[in-house]
């Protein structure tokens, strides 16, 4: 099924009814928002509706989860991130997005609106009027305002009646009856789901009679001595709101001195968080390496932060969070820890650039996608306290955002770095760098050889015009040699963008000799740096560009070679492409299918839906060059599905597109065009995920 929705929750107990008004409502209205106060369970009734819904909508069901962001800057490219629409395109943020959905017919799912509800307004208004199937489900404490817009609104559990107390005994894990303290706390909660979740979680841990008679003396106290908290003025608490306030307050309570800071301190975290993450942000104080585990492990039973996943990263729910955020204020240690996440997110994102050219690679990768909302978050707060540092951040990161798709996020992170920053050398001429990339691969060709200059000159400044031995913002780079006599790493990655700039503007001659030149007289090797190899493959294109084909074939063989004994994928990918681009020329299709097809799967690792358009296009010009005219069909509908994910036209390197036109008419006429047309349409209109099943489905590699 086309689509992204989390896995519901197992815990979901009844809300039959507002389940059925709900689905109602998206049968006939196009916005349906879901109202209530927090922890009332808003979150998991709209998870429920879109599971059931799902089916009703060919083009899937779309869950975003908007309590990640903490302003509205990034909200469009996190729902485009969220719909699969890795945006390429340059121009307003919310026109590619408008275009990736308006032939489709889709449930969007925007969770957790509240602190965006007009900036969400705004977006869904234009989204609903750009897409005519286009249906949206959102979950707020208010209504959008949206013309249109149909509001249900959510109320907690009917205290005394069966699915309170059926919520209660799921979460603690015992079967009460229901005359007793179990059925007096779902009365004393009102109902609350998150106030039964947190009650269950103390009732695990001291009994229920307990449990109620604690609640009891909360309950009862006067209103201003339930919940010892100074309301911040962003966080109001509504006067409906007292019972769960109290709820959270007494769980607050009744944990230790260090898990209260621990709460406060994890509060940061926009984002899920591993053991090592919250150790390095949250430790200082009476709260060290040896006590952090065994208080999260506390609030971990207290259900306050969530157990851990698959990945061993745990979360908090917005409503816990914002509460121990003000607490945090309370404390005075606001600034000092976001400053201490920031650095975190800084220094992983150092490190994540340092593995780049190596083994770990991947893995690395994988590590900035899975903290993708707290490094931004990280972003945000640096860009206001530290701008050189914002720079350093961003540079580290750009490139491997850029290869998943966050082309929006990387190239606003940048220019705004870059704008705010005064630092010069590596720091900038990598940042540089970064954003030229970027520009390229969303088509803005002016622009980027602007920066591609900007970058060269930075890039010289840094290695040679610098004294030796600068600091942080001034350093010459890995790989430098002597710094003075010879290009260093920073001048090889100025001249790949150079070299990439040329060859997808159709000037292979001038590629090569930018690379060449570089290369010719920098010391080492393709295997000495990451920025070495970028220089050698862009090499290897510009002379597949050039007709230099059985010169081109077998360098790139002998860097794929390297780049497999380095256990290097995003080049090794790339190479992959290129010595399928080199069998199409040299009319051999075979050899150039099983290069597509390794090329899908490095791309598929990688997460890259430009990558795998780009390889179903080569693929699917060396099936029509083989003949195969059917199959050259169904894998070039898939391609121009995931074309359509980047919210762009197909383009690629000016030789294959000359290719793809020439077979695609070829396998037309051989098949018949209805034929094709139909196999094209039912593979456009069909799960790409399938559709690249099938493409990956033959020969193997050729090597």
């Amino acid at each position: 099924m086309r689509g992204h929705l989390p896995d519901e929750n197992p815990g979901f107990v009844g809300r039959r009814t507002e389940l059925e008004r709900v689905s109602a409502a998206l049968a006939e209205h196009r916005l349906v928002t879901v109202t209530g106060v927090g922890g009332v369970g808003k979150t998991r009734l709209a998870l429920r509706a879109a599971h059931r819904a799902a089916e009703r909508y060919p083009d899937g069901a779309w869950w975003t989860d908007l309590g990640q962001l903490d302003g509205e800057r990034l909200l469009v490219a996190l729902v485009a991130d969220s719909v699969d629409l890795a945006d390429h395109t340059p121009g307003m943020a919310a026109t590619g997005l408008c275009r990736r959905l308006a032939d489709d017919r889709l449930l969007l799912v925007l969770d957790s609106c509240e602190h965006l509800a007009e900036p969400c307004a705004r977006l869904v208004a234009e989204l609903l009027a750009a897409a005519p199937g286009l249906t949206v489900l959102a979950t707020s404490r208010r209504p959008l305002g949206v013309a249109g817009e149909e509001t249900i609104a959510l109320d907690p559990l009917p205290p005394a009646g069966p699915d309170a107390l059926a919520l209660l005994r799921r979460a603690a894990g015992e079967d009460f009856p229901a005359a007793g303290p179990a059925g007096e706390i779902c009365v004393r909660l009102e109902g609350i789901p998150l106030a039964l979740e947190l009650a269950a979680a103390q009732i695990r841990l001291q009994g229920a009679e307990a449990v109620r008679d604690q609640l009891g003396s909360r309950l009862d106290a006067a209103p201003g001595a339930r919940f010892d908290l100074l309301a911040h003025t962003e966080r109001v608490w509504p006067s409906r709101h007292q019972t769960l306030r109290a709820a959270i307050g007494w769980s607050h309570e009744l944990s230790t001195p260090l898990e209260r800071l621990l709460w406060a301190r994890l509060s940061v975290f926009r984002g899920p968080f591993d053991l090592a993450s919250a150790t390095a942000v949250c430790t200082s104080g009476p709260l060290d390496r040896a006590t952090l585990p065994e208080a999260l492990d506390g609030l971990v039973r207290a259900s306050v932060v969530r157990p851990p996943d698959a990945a061993g990263r745990h979360r908090m729910l917005d409503t816990i969070r914002e509460y121990g955020a003000t607490w945090l204020d309370r404390t005075g240690e606001a600034g000092t820890v976001a400053d201490r996440h920031a650095a975190h997110f800084r220094g992983l994102a150092g490190r994540a650039e340092t593995e780049w050219h190596g083994a770990r690679q991947l893995r690395w990768y994988r590590t900035v996608d899975a903290h993708h909302t707290d490094l931004r978050t990280a972003l945000d707060r640096l860009l206001r306290t530290d701008p050189d540092a914002a720079l350093d951040l961003v540079g580290s990161v750009a490139f491997a955002w850029s290869c998943r798709g966050r082309l929006r996020e990387a190239r606003d992170g940048l220019e705004q770095a870059l704008l705010l920053s005064e630092a010069r050398g590596r720091v900038r001429a990598r940042a540089l760098w970064a954003l030229g990339v970027t520009l390229v691969l969303q088509g803005e060709f002016g622009p980027a050889q602007d920066v591609s200059e900007r970058c060269a000159r930075e890039a010289r400044h840094a290695e040679y015009a610098e004294p030796a031995g600068a600091g942080a913002g001034t350093e010459t780079g890995a790989g430098t040699g002597s710094g003075r006599d010879r290009p260093g790493d920073l001048t090889l990655d100025a001249a790949a963008l150079a070299g990439l700039l040329a060859l997808t503007t159709g000037r292979p001659t001038a590629a090569h000799v930018v690379v060449g030149h570089v290369l010719d007289a920098a010391r080492g090797g393709p295997a000495d740096s990451a920025a070495r190899l970028r220089c050698h493959l862009v090499r290897v294109f510009a002379l597949t560009g050039l007709g230099r084909l059985a010169e081109a074939r077998e360098k790139a063989l002998r860097l794929r070679a390297l780049c497999e004994e380095l256990d290097e994928h995003w080049t090794r990918t790339a190479l992959e492409y290129q010595l399928a681009l080199t069998g199409l020329l040299e009319g051999d299709p075979v050899a150039a299918s099983g290069h597509a097809r390794a090329m899908l799967e490095g791309t598929r690792r990688l997460g890259a839906s430009l990558g795998v358009a780009l390889g179903l296009d080569v693929l699917a010009t060396a099936l029509a060059a083989a003949g195969e005219g059917e199959r050259a069909a169904d894998v070039s509908g898939t391609g121009e599905a995931y074309w359509r994910s980047t919210g762009q036209p197909r383009r690629g390197l000016p030789g294959l597109r000359a290719l793809h036109e020439k077979y695609t008419d070829t396998v037309r006429a051989s098949i018949g065009e209805p034929a094709y047309e139909e196999i094209f349409v039912r593979a456009l209109t069909g799960l790409p995920q399938d559709g690249l099943d099938r493409a990956l489905r033959g020969p193997g590699r050729h090597g």
